[in-house]
């Protein structure tokens, strides 16, 4: 039976004993609840890296910006529970907002990831990555695990969190997983239910455009600036206000040379109220 721990005394009793009982590797997964299938695929990965399986539920208030989504964010943890036991989670930690922030929001000491975390979402979402890594690198201490699994939809957020890994030498293993998708090419996405039936069937737009760029990529198109300023416009075609459409190296996500082999393709973009991220490899 999966247990559950709410604060860190207890979180940690619980992983302290579970790693003694069978001698293994801890693997951790942090999300925000309002769990798809997406979720449970991080899951079950981390279930192959490790013997003991974490996962946390928080809904994070230091990466939401001024009018965003943190009010409304759907929140639902029996049902999300009931979700992680059947995978096989052995601990869900539900902390809140006082156990992990105890001096306040505005006190808190924060970690940052200078340039990675001030481009692409982070020029349009300032102090966003902030709050990611810093919320983080808490849950790391807490949980120390061996292995964390991490979702690729969120790619920019992966990479951040992969430098920052490396930069404090935390002692564990970041494993991305690659984005599941809806049967229509969708990126799944607990923000999805926001949208519409109208949105909702004009959202995998967004897949087929990472889609074309790659394929165009790949026949040896390699005037970057035209391919992302095309996909822009087909974008605002299609019903979308492009945040951006960027074709960077998948290594650092640093403009890349137009003899780069190894790229990414990332793109947010508001669909309605919604706001969309996806990403191809390339």
């Amino acid at each position: 039976m999966m247990q559950r721990a709410s604060d860190a005394a207890e979180l940690r009793a619980i992983v302290r004993n579970l790693r003694a009982d069978r001698a293994g590797r801890v693997a951790f997964v942090p999300t925000m609840g309002a769990l798809h299938d997406g979720h449970l695929a991080l899951v079950k990965t981390a279930r192959e890296h490790a013997d003991v399986v974490v996962v946390s539920i928080f809904v994070n208030p230091l990466q939401f910006g001024a009018g965003e989504d943190f009010s409304r964010y759907p929140r639902q943890i029996e049902r999300d529970a009931a979700l992680l036991e059947s995978v096989g989670a052995d601990l869900l930690f539900l902390p809140g907002v006082d156990s992990l922030f105890p001096h306040g929001q505005a006190a808190q000491s924060r970690v940052e990831v200078p340039g990675l975390s001030d481009i692409l979402c982070g020029a349009s979402r300032p102090g966003h990555f902030v709050g990611v890594t810093t919320i983080v690198a808490k849950l790391f201490n807490l949980v120390q695990p061996d292995v964390a699994v991490f979702g690729e939809k969120d790619f920019q957020q992966l990479a951040i969190i992969r430098r920052m890994v490396a930069d404090l030498n935390f002692p564990l293993e970041i494993i991305g997983h690659p984005t599941t998708r809806e049967a229509d090419g969708l990126a799944m996405s607990s923000r999805n239910a926001y949208l519409s039936d109208d949105e909702r069937q004009r959202a995998p737009a967004l897949y087929v455009m990472l889609q074309n760029i790659a394929e165009r990529i790949r026949s040896g198109q390699r005037d970057f600036e035209l391919l992302q300023s095309e996909a822009s416009l087909a974008l605002q075609s299609a019903g979308f206000v492009p945040d951006y459409v960027a074709i960077r190296r998948a290594e650092d996500l640093a403009e890349p040379s137009s003899v780069e082999n190894a790229l990414v393709v990332l793109v947010a973009a508001r669909l309605g109220q919604t706001r969309l991220i996806d990403n191809i490899r390339v």
